[in-house]
């Protein structure tokens, strides 16, 4: 499988909210806040059911009340059809 072109991920792009390419165009990632510590961890663990689900899982950072999710195929080093897929499950779950 080879990794989306930047044509391919600009337009994928647009069918999730406010996700971002990084410059080189192997990742996507989206920052999501949150009031405290514990809600950043709520949201996680649902992630984390949603990765396990998909088997395909993300780079989380967490900074407080503030988690930073990347997306990216690691077998491909780019993009695929399953981080869209990821990002837009994580999305409906964003409250």
């Amino acid at each position: 499988m080879k990794p989306y072109e930047k044509q391919e991920i600009e337009k994928l792009l647009g069918e999730i909210t406010h996700w971002s390419a990084t410059p080189d165009s192997k990742k996507i990632f989206k920052e999501f806040t949150f009031t405290d510590f514990v809600g950043s961890m709520h949201f996680i663990n649902q992630v984390a059911d949603i990765a396990e689900v998909e088997g395909h899982h993300p780079d989380i950072h967490i900074f407080y009340n503030k988690v930073l999710i990347e997306l990216w195929t690691h077998s491909v080093g780019g993009l695929t059809e399953n981080d869209f897929i990821v990002a837009a499950k994580i999305d409906a779950i964003w409250k």
